[in-house]
C-alpha cells in the first residue's frame, strides 16, 4: 500500500485538475452540464482513482484502477480537443494542459509498469 499523498503522479493530477476547473470556468454557462461538467469530472478522476488504487489490497488491483485513472485521462484529452476546436479555450492553454496530460499519461504508465503483479 503507498500513501498516495507521497506519488509525484497523484501530485501533479491534482494540479491537472485544478487547471482544469480554472479552464473550464470560464466556459459558458450553457456549457454547464456539458463539456465543463465532463471535463470537470474527468480531471478529478484522475487522482482519484489512483488514491483509491493505493488502498487496494494486491497489485494488480492497484494496477486496475491506475488503467481507468489512464483511461480517463484520455477522455479528458479528447473532451479539450472538442472544447478548442469549438473555441471554448485558446490553443496556448489547450496545448499547456495537453502537455501536463501526456506526462501523467506516462507516469501512469510507468508507475503500472513497475508494479508486480
Amino acid at each position: 500500500m503507498h500513501n498516495f499523498k507521497n506519488l509525484k503522479v497523484w501530485q501533479k493530477s491534482v494540479d491537472l485538475a485544478v487547471k482544469i476547473y480554472q479552464a473550464t470556468a470560464d466556459f459558458p454557462s450553457e456549457e454547464k452540464f456539458g463539456l465543463t461538467s465532463q471535463m470537470r469530472r474527468a480531471g478529478v478522476s484522475i487522482p482519484s482513482n489512483i488514491a483509491e488504487g493505493t488502498a487496494k489490497s494486491s497489485s494488480k488491483s492497484f494496477s486496475n484502477s491506475l488503467e481507468i485513472s489512464l483511461g480517463e485521462s484520455f477522455e479528458l484529452e479528447t473532451q479539450l480537443i472538442i472544447a478548442e476546436r469549438v473555441n471554448l479555450i485558446s490553443s496556448e492553454k489547450a496545448n499547456l494542459i495537453e502537455s501536463d496530460i501526456a506526462e501523467i499519461q506516462k507516469m501512469i504508465t510507468g508507475l503500472k509498469s513497475s508494479l508486480t503483479l
